[in-house]
């Protein structure tokens, strides 16, 4: 079982509790109604399948409801961190230099 930790009610608690919620940091187009239904489709389903360390969207759904981002490794499922929505990506080579 994965232990998730939610920025936000500043818990580690088990997998259960939460929902995968897709690839974080994935900008919504600004005129959406302007894209060829080729573009629209590219951005609604088109994501990249990492293997290895992945940044990722997860919702606390059976705690405080707010989603927040990750990264994790897609081979190990260890979870490098978590930060709150809207914080920018953290620094990959740093995070990998503090868990040594």
């Amino acid at each position: 079982m994965l232990l998730i930790h939610c920025p936000y009610c500043d818990e580690t608690l088990p997998e259960v509790e939460f929902t995968y919620a897709g690839e974080a940091h994935i900008a919504r187009p600004e005129n959406p109604s302007e894209m060829s239904d080729d573009d629209w489709q590219q951005f609604l389903f088109m994501r990249d399948n990492v293997k290895g360390d992945h940044f990722e969207r997860w919702r606390h759904l059976h705690g405080c409801g707010r989603f927040f981002n990750a990264v994790r490794n897609t081979i190990t499922d260890k979870f490098l961190t978590t930060y709150e929505a809207g914080a920018p990506r953290p620094d990959l080579a740093a995070l990998k230099e503090g868990l040594k």
